[in-house]
């Protein structure tokens, strides 16, 4: 719909000196060809690599800063989710993210699908360009995406020999190191390049129990690339990379505590008082916790990749083959206080994946332009739940007495009383898609799409448990069995389905771009892989293994201007998207006892909004940015959903949230931006001033919508001064959060239901010094 044309004031200098009297052209390839984004009729941002290094934007998190439709949130790495217009895929910070859901937003990284959402937490290494799309994407990319796509263009290898490298430290111990070489192997035929980043900063968040500093990043990252041009028509580029990222991450601190229906005894306050216990602190923003028990992330993804491209003269016939693994491992203090109620919590995993596009795509500007290619994709999951309970877990999940004979409760009941499994999930994509634009009249354009996709899926769950106190108390079996009973299940699931979309684009002058259409998304169904709800009687719903297919109507209008001699572009937007059968990650929250998250169906969610987005070129060297989003989310139908804290009693099991506002969505988000080169002529170089400030108002950070999980608004502001060479040399002083703004990223229920409310505090002020060198 729009274009947050952020490249333009990213580009800074360089830019504003190339057109000294207007602004530059952003060329983006959001329709598999390269070509102005001004004459795009579709949702898209762009940030160039020049605007994501001069704001210190080396993450997704960083990126929706600056890109106001966006959402990212992660408890942990495994826990990550990024929402377009709050669309997406939800995830709950108490549970694991579901390996049977597939993401809404679809992440690709140099025109490879990363199908877990995990991957996106990695730091950005040596990037050209991000473009961002919002509404489903299917005719025009190999896998299917009914919410938007994030796609992330590296830097090429070039023919020319250049090098880069750059350092930062700052605050929190925090030392960043990037650099990248490229050239050529042989002249005009071969080329290579190479790029490394390593992040490292302590932790945020202290643990006074273990003297120890928690949530620290140490992050390393690598890429090499060869280009070959054997002929003027033809280029095949191979790319392989692998990241890491090991820490003592990622825990939570007190954030406040609820209060529900259920008996006073059963809920934190009296809880906590019946063992004396008290939190580290209970202003979340000291950063403190006491948690007992280990706390670590250890990940890695990395794969091979193979683009090759045939000029063709009126079309590019591309091919993109990859292969791609993620390995994730790590250790929890899932109760996130210093009571030992449970001790072990993970489920280390190993994804696999393997894709082939092949793709067709005209070139230039012609009457008929069109895109079509084919599909494949096939990933594995394999995943080993571990939990293990504590001494302190019978009193604080149980109580003093169970059943209806009121059978005492012996304290030790579920000391070592533990978890172990095995999960398999794997998956087969095929899919076919097209889309034409037709030029009917010299400013009027037609564009159709279709897309037909197929897939198979199949998971097999399988858990035993063991340990704890040996009884033969039909009332103590019971109550162990309800916070852990063993599961085995396969499910498997076959979708065929139709998308597409439509779209009208008016040419109104050379400088005025009108458009509307309508689109329809499709996501095939899901498959619990964290285990299923539990009925009346603690049993397994086998019904619930299999999530229905999600679609996804959108119909949306706008406007692209350039204005004032092209020194200002102006874009708006408005749209409205109703969505059936919303794919989301749920909490039970019938189990009085342990906490489970599982997949399931909302049958229809509703957002409309307005999107606004300017870039004015004030001066040469000096660019103004501002975007806004408004966006109004509603479960439209939603008669049976989990109940919010404040509605629980004994034997709550559903409760009515037709009308209330879609979770993890901000009605309101606003960016502005600003970056100013002044020439120093008896220095040889420019002073550089970067600054840009975000605003999210507040939402609800759970699906059920409690008063006690809403995270208030906040606004941030980034800035960055520095000198930059004309000798190719840059130094620069930078702060994050600059003026040390308070606020929270994401929430959690304690399991259990007590009524603790934990959360996770954005990171405090990070002040450093950069020195960056270009040859």
């Amino acid at each position: 719909m729009i274009a947050t044309l952020a490249l333009l004031a990213g580009g800074s200098a360089q830019a504003a000196e190339a057109v000294p009297d207007g602004a530059s052209e952003v060329i983006v390839t959001a329709r598999q060809r390269a070509e102005d984004a001004q004459r795009v009729p579709a949702a898209l941002s762009v940030v160039g690599g020049e605007l994501l290094d001069r704001s210190y934007t080396v993450n997704p998190q960083a990126l929706a800063q600056l890109v106001p439709a966006l959402n990212y949130s992660s408890a942990n790495p495994r826990n990550t989710a990024i929402t377009l217009r709050g669309l997406g895929s939800s995830v709950v910070a108490v549970s694991q993210s579901n390996d049977g859901l597939e993401p809404g937003v679809g992440f690709y990284v140099d025109q490879v699908y990363h199908a877990r959402p995990a991957t996106a937490a990695f730091d950005f290494t040596d990037i050209e360009r991000i473009e961002v799309l919002r509404g489903p994407q299917g005719t025009l990319f190999g896998k299917n995406s009914t919410a938007g796509a994030v796609s992330i263009t590296s830097r090429l290898p070039t023919f020319q020999p250049e090098s880069q490298a750059e350092i930062s430290v700052g605050s929190y111990d925090f030392l960043q190191v990037k650099g990248a070489v490229s050239g050529p192997l042989v002249d005009d035929r071969l080329a290579i390049r190479l790029s490394a980043l390593s992040t490292m900063r302590d932790g945020v968040i202290r643990n006074v129990r273990l003297n120890r500093r928690h949530n620290g990043i140490d992050n390393q990252a690598i890429r090499g690339q060869l280009l070959w041009t054997p002929t003027e028509t033809l280029t095949a580029r191979l790319i392989a990379d692998y990241t890491r990222f090991d820490s003592e991450c990622c825990t939570q601190v007190f954030y406040r505590v609820g209060t529900s229906l259920r008996p006073a005894a059963r809920q934190y306050p009296a809880l906590a008082a019946g063992i004396g216990y008290r939190p580290a602190s209970t202003d979340p923003y000291d950063r403190l916790t006491d948690i007992d028990a280990p706390v670590g992330s250890d990940t890695n993804e990395g794969g091979v990749s193979a683009i090759v491209e045939m000029d063709l003269g009126t079309a590019t016939l591309t091919s993109v083959s990859a292969w791609r693994f993620w390995n994730w491992s790590a250790q929890n203090d899932r109760d996130y206080t210093g009571v030992p109620i449970q001790l072990v919590q993970g489920i280390p995993s190993r994804q696999d994946q393997y894709s082939q596009e092949v793709r067709l795509a005209s070139q230039g500007e012609r009457r008929l332009g069109y895109v079509a290619g084919l599909y494949f994709f096939r990933q594995t999951i394999v995943g080993r739940p571990v939990s293990i309970y504590g001494p302190a877990a019978a009193y604080w999940l149980i109580g003093a007495t169970t059943g209806a004979n009121g059978t005492a409760v012996t304290a030790n009941l579920l000391d070592g009383y533990g978890q172990d499994g095995r999960t398999r999930f794997a998956s087969n994509s095929y899919a076919a898609f097209a889309e034409l634009n037709w030029r009917v009249f010299d400013r009027v354009t037609l564009t159709g799409g279709l897309r037909y996709t197929y897939e198979q899926k199949r998971g097999d769950y399988a858990t035993t448990v063991s340990g704890g106190l040996v009884t033969s108390d039909p009332a103590l079996t019971a109550a162990k069995l309800s916070v852990l009973r063993p599961q085995s299940y396969s499910a498997r699931d076959r979708d065929g389905s139709v998308s597409g979309r439509a779209n009208i684009a008016w040419q109104v002058s050379d400088r005025i771009l009108a458009y509307a259409g309508a689109a329809r998304g499709f996501k095939s169904g899901g498959i619990n892989m964290s285990g299923l709800p539990l009925d009346a009687s603690n049993r397994p719903v086998l019904a619930t293994a299999v999530v229905a297919p999600e679609r996804n109507t959108t119909w949306e209008a706008g406007v692209k201007t350039r204005l004032l001699g092209d020194r200002l572009l102006l874009n708006l937007a408005a749209f409205h998207t109703r969505v059936k059968d919303f794919q989301a990650t749920i909490v039970d929250s019938s189990q009085t006892v342990a906490l489970r998250g599982y997949l399931s169906n909302i049958p229809e969610v509703t957002v409309k909004g307005v999107e606004g987005d300017a870039v004015a070129r004030i001066a040469p060297g000096l660019s103004l940015r501002a975007s806004f989003a408004y966006a109004h989310g509603t479960y439209s139908d939603y008669p049976r959903g989990p109940c919010p804290l404040e509605r629980q009693g004994s034997a709550t099991s559903a409760c009515d949230l037709t009308g209330g506002r879609l979770s993890g969505l901000p009605r309101w988000s606003e960016t502005l931006g600003v970056d100013h080169a002044v020439p120093l002529a008896p220095l040889d170089g420019d002073l550089v001033l970067h600054a840009d400030a975000g605003w999210r108002s507040g939402y609800n950070g759970e699906a059920a919508l409690s008063r006690f999980t809403r995270i208030g608004g906040y606004s941030l502001v980034n800035a960055s001064l520095g000198y930059r060479s004309n000798k190719g040399w840059e130094v620069a002083l930078f702060a994050r959060n600059l003026f040390d703004r308070t606020y929270i990223q994401n929430v959690t229920v304690q399991a259990g239901n007590s009524g603790l409310i934990l959360a996770t505090p954005g990171d405090p002020r990070l002040i450093g010094a950069t020195l960056r060198v270009r040859r």
